[in-house]
């Protein structure tokens, strides 16, 4: 059976280079759905339509819900009565759902859909995002549009991610987006962008000249944070360029501190007795065990990730091990003066950050064996155990009471 599109209404209206029928279509197409009517009575009997209000601004969660749940008519709060925005229905009953976002019929003239609200819908949590965020569906105007590109732009950002990422970068990475939406620019090009200055930096590190070297690292970083809030607003991320950009993040962080240590030529002072040999095996079993860990957690105990357990975790991914905080341990090396320290300081830090990981791993394990599946922390942030909990605040969009 094949599922069709078709849009009511539309609007001129622009959010991030797109409109809200251009975005619908986007997502849908990435789920396999291309197909778009303009006369709804031409659809096949046995098959199933897809009814959308073309000028509001939908939740990709909520078309990604809407695919997978036939005979369902969606409504948001409106006046005096709730607004029907969207609808799933077979194809006999196309007509009637049209006339109901029409708003020419009474609702109790859809027959077997039932009717959902956002407030209904259990697709808070975002597994790939991290973070806990209510689905939305807006009404789309002039006057509005502002608010809208940041609240796309918002819903784009991860929840739990590094302090770097987290609260350095996103109001430079908003205007740096618009930007890029504006000269044309996908996010590939960001990607492509970011990898010669990995090469860049890595080179400059190679040879010493760790100032001009962590120039171009941080704007690397960057625009690591820039490609993939593009890709989310523009819904063009592919899985080509997923697998881009995820490969260069994986690779390029310990290549980066072998090539500092190479620049400094020999051991850092107070070592303790360290070669600089022994200073790169630590860093690289470091980050190695602690993506093996984040693997082994997510396969084997909870798809949500490590880092979305319990709070404790998500409040470790602030400073853990990774590119971001150990490029401020770097950083802190070169204007103190002692690059040598800076590289010292990582080779510990990924090291003690991979085994608090290890320990979380062994702790999860035994919850698991003694209590059954693991559940995130996250799919319980409206319960009055988080009630004025500061990790709600830092990692949510909800805010306790």
């Amino acid at each position: 059976m094949s599922i069709y599109v078709y849009f009511i209404n539309d609007s001129p209206v622009e959010l991030w280079g797109l409109s809200s029928r251009q975005r619908i279509l986007r997502v849908l197409r990435s789920a396999g759905i291309t197909d778009v009517v303009e006369d709804i009575a031409s659809v096949p009997q046995d098959d199933s339509v897809l009814l959308f209000k073309g000028d509001y601004l939908f939740d990709d969660r909520v078309i990604s819900y809407m695919v997978d749940t036939p005979d369902v008519l969606l409504q948001v709060p409106g006046e005096p009565t709730n607004t029907s925005v969207a609808a799933h229905v077979p194809a006999r009953l196309a007509l009637q759902a049209r006339e109901v976002l029409d708003e020419t019929v009474a609702l109790g003239s859809l027959p077997g859909a039932r009717t959902e609200t956002l407030e209904t819908l259990s697709v808070s949590f975002q597994q790939r995002l991290r973070k806990f965020d209510p689905p939305f569906i807006l009404p789309v105007s002039h006057q509005n549009s502002r608010d809208l590109e940041r609240r796309l732009f918002d819903w784009s950002y991860k929840g739990v991610t590094d302090l770097v990422t987290k609260w350095a970068w996103p109001r430079p990475a908003r205007w740096a987006v618009g930007k890029c939406v504006r000269l044309g620019l996908r996010p590939n090009h960001i990607t492509l962008m970011g990898l010669l200055l990995v090469i860049l930096a890595g080179v400059l590190f190679a040879y010493g000249n760790y100032g001009w070297g962590l120039l171009a690292g941080w704007l690397m970083t960057f625009l690591d944070t820039v490609d993939g809030k593009l890709a989310r607003v523009t819904v063009t991320s592919s899985r080509f360029g997923h697998y881009f950009d995820h490969v260069i993040d994986i690779v390029h962080p310990p290549i980066w501190y072998v090539l500092w240590g190479l620049g400094l030529g020999t051991p850092p002072a107070g070592s303790f007795g360290l070669s600089l040999n022994a200073i790169f095996w630590i860093i690289l079993a470091g980050y190695i065990a602690g993506r093996l860990v984040e693997g082994t957690f997510t396969l084997g105990l909870g798809r949500f990730g490590i880092f979305c357990w319990r709070p404790v975790d998500s409040y470790f991914r602030l400073i853990t091990g990774r590119r971001n905080p150990n490029m401020i341990l770097l950083t802190m090396g070169f204007i103190s003066g002692r690059p040598d320290l800076g590289l010292l300081a990582v080779a510990f830090w990924t090291l003690l950050t991979s085994l608090f990981l290890l320990a979380r791993l062994i702790m999860a394990t035994v919850a698991k064996i003694r209590h059954g599946s693991l559940r995130s922390w996250l799919l319980d942030v409206d319960q009055p155990l988080y009630d004025g909990s500061l990790a709600v605040k830092l990692f949510t969009r909800r805010r306790a009471p």
